[in-house]
């Protein structure tokens, strides 16, 4: 019994399930855009199927970057406890994970019109490339940035049949946002990661990371501030942009001292810049899903 436990465990440690907080990051653009894409709440059918595949493929994409990841995983302090790096699990149990994620994933989808369908196999493809381009990519969290972006022009296909500009817009923005919270996570690993020849943007940004990561959150939230002038959102959308920027405020305060703990304590707490900006926009358009 205790051997199936551990095991149970590895797997848990291999998909994040034990860390939601990639979930909630890629989930929170995911509820703007389906709220937006409705102009209101989408129909609960919808709303699930979004909820579960952000589940699926955030732990499938895990599982890939693990095996991606594996001959580096145990020379970086923050990631050499991982399943593959202490050879709790083997390199193909990763990827038969992954496959087995990504096809119930694809069977959730499928549910959906023919747009979103293919929407989703340029979701897979990114997810699946994303882990390998810190090899040869000077900033991988750019390729990030469309990854955990995706699900915005797939949540508009699926609701309206198709991706009008405002969608690319709200792409655009988070592209940003993942930009300023994954340079916060790659400046906890910086001195590994030079070490090991894995390329960030915290080291393609040196002594100017803080300054980018700031005027990402800059960018982020103007261009949010833009879309909602352009879909004429009320008081309560800025007011949740006027939070998000407080709380970006407090992250430079963390960050600026450059330390492991202030850098990831930062990035973790992006979830409540996501939580901000969608309660505004629930309150904006009120409503539950039919």
């Amino acid at each position: 019994m205790n051997a199936i436990l551990h095991r149970l465990d590895a797997y848990e440690k291999l998909v994040r399930l034990d860390k939601p907080i990639g979930i909630l990051l890629l989930l929170w653009p995911t509820l703007w855009a389906l709220w937006l894409a409705a102009d209101g709440a989408p129909p609960w059918v919808v709303l699930w199927i979004f909820v579960l595949g952000t589940v699926l493929m955030r732990s499938a994409g895990c599982a890939v970057n693990d095996f991606a990841d594996r001959e580096f995983d145990g020379q970086v302090e923050r990631t050499r406890g991982r399943p593959l790096a202490v050879g709790a699990i083997r390199p193909w149990e990763a990827l038969a994970v992954c496959a087995a994620l990504s096809l119930a994933s694809l069977a959730l989808v499928w549910r959906l019109n023919a747009l979103t369908v293919e929407l989703s196999v340029a979701a897979f493809t990114i997810a699946i490339v994303y882990p390998f381009t810190k090899r040869f990519f000077s900033m991988p969290q750019a390729f990030l940035g469309i990854a955990f972006s995706w699900g915005i022009p797939m949540a508009f296909a699926a609701i309206q049949g198709r991706v009008p500009l405002v969608a690319w817009q709200l792409l655009l923005a988070n592209f940003f946002w993942v930009i300023a919270y994954d340079t916060e996570y790659a400046m906890v690993d910086r001195d590994d990661d030079r070490r090991i020849g894995i390329r960030t943007s915290a080291l393609l940004f040196g002594r100017y990371d803080v300054a980018a990561v700031m005027l990402c959150y800059a960018l982020f939230l103007a261009t949010l501030a833009g879309i909602g002038y352009a879909q004429r959102l009320g008081i309560a959308w800025y007011v949740g942009l006027a939070v998000a920027a407080v709380i970006a405020g407090v992250h430079f305060t963390w960050i600026r001292g450059r330390s492991r703990e202030g850098c990831f304590r930062a990035f973790r707490h992006n979830n409540w810049i996501g939580a901000a900006i969608f309660a505004g926009l629930l309150v904006d358009r009120w409503g539950w899903p039919a």
